[in-house]
C-alpha cells in the first residue's frame, strides 16, 4: 500500500449548494410558520383559519425559496463565468504579465523566489491550469466546483415545506390549542438546529438553543402583534 493510499481521506461536499439551501429552507419554514401560527392564533382566529393561513404560507414560501435559490445561485455562477472569461482574455493578451502575477501569488504563498519562477513557467505551459490557478487565487472560487441551481432550488423547496408543516401538525390532527402548536414548532426548531450541528464544529445543544431562540423571538413578536390586532378588532 502506498503512502497516498495510507493517508487517503475524504471531505464533505461544500460546493454542491444543497446543504446551505437545505438548512436555510428548513429553518425559514419552521420560523415563518411558527411565527405565523403564533400571530394568527393570538388574534383569535379559528383553527381552520390558522391551517388555511399556514398552508398558504407553506406553498408560497416553498415556491419563493426555490425560485430565489435558483436565481441567486445561477447569478453567482454566471458572474464567476464572466470573471473567468475576463481572466482567460488577459492570459491570451498578456501571458508574460499574467505569469509574473502568478510568480507573485506563489511568493505570497511561501514559495521561494527561484522556485516560484520555475513553477510559474511550468504551469503556464498549460493555459487552462494557469487559468484555474489565477481564478482560485484571485477570486477564491473554482470554476469547476460551482453549486447547482437545481439542487439548491429542490433542497430549499423540500426542506421549507417540511419545516413549515411542523407547527401545523397539531391542528391537522385535531388539536386546536395554540400552545400545542407552538411547542411543536419549538421542538422542530431545536431538532433542526441539533441536526445541522452534524456539519459544524458546534455542539448539538448550542445549535438547538440558537435556533429555538431565533424562533422564539419571531413567534413572540407576531404573538404580541396578533394579540394587539385581535383586541382592537374585537373592541
Amino acid at each position: 500500500m502506498t503512502d497516498v493510499e495510507l493517508h487517503e481521506h475524504s471531505h464533505a461536499d461544500v460546493s454542491g449548494g444543497w446543504l446551505r439551501a437545505a438548512v436555510f429552507g428548513a429553518m425559514d419554514g419552521l420560523v415563518t410558520n411558527t411565527a405565523l401560527v403564533a400571530g394568527v392564533g393570538a388574534g383569535g382566529a379559528a383553527a381552520q383559519t390558522v391551517v388555511l393561513s399556514g398552508m398558504a404560507s407553506l406553498v408560497a414560501g416553498a415556491i419563493s425559496m426555490a425560485l430565489g435559490e435558483y436565481t441567486s445561485v445561477t447569478t453567482q455562477n454566471e458572474q464567476l463565468a464572466l470573471e473567468v472569461a475576463k481572466e482567460r482574455g488577459e492570459l491570451q493578451r498578456n501571458p508574460e504579465g499574467e505569469r509574473r502575477e502568478l510568480v507573485a501569488l506563489l511568493r505570497r504563498g511561501g514559495v521561494d523566489d527561484d522556485l516560484a519562477e520555475q513553477v510559474s513557467v511550468q504551469l503556464s505551459r498549460d493555459p487552462e491550469t494557469a487559468l484555474r490557478l489565477h481564478v482560485v487565487a484571485e477570486m477564491g472560487l473554482s470554476p469547476e466546483d460551482t453549486p447547482s441551481p437545481k439542487v439548491a432550488a429542490v433542497s430549499s423547496f423540500v426542506t421549507f415545506s417540511a419545516g413549515a408543516v411542523v407547527p401545523l401538525l397539531p391542528f391537522l390532527f385535531g388539536f386546536s390549542t395554540l400552545w400545542v402548536a407552538l411547542v411543536c414548532g419549538g421542538v422542530g426548531l431545536a431538532a433542526a438546529g441539533a441536526l445541522s450541528s452534524r456539519f459544524t464544529p458546534r455542539p448539538w445543544w448550542w445549535s438547538a438553543l440558537r435556533q429555538l431562540l431565533f424562533g422564539a423571538v419571531a413567534a413572540g413578536a407576531t404573538y404580541l402583534i396578533g394579540t394587539a390586532i385581535g383586541a382592537s378588532i374585537s373592541g
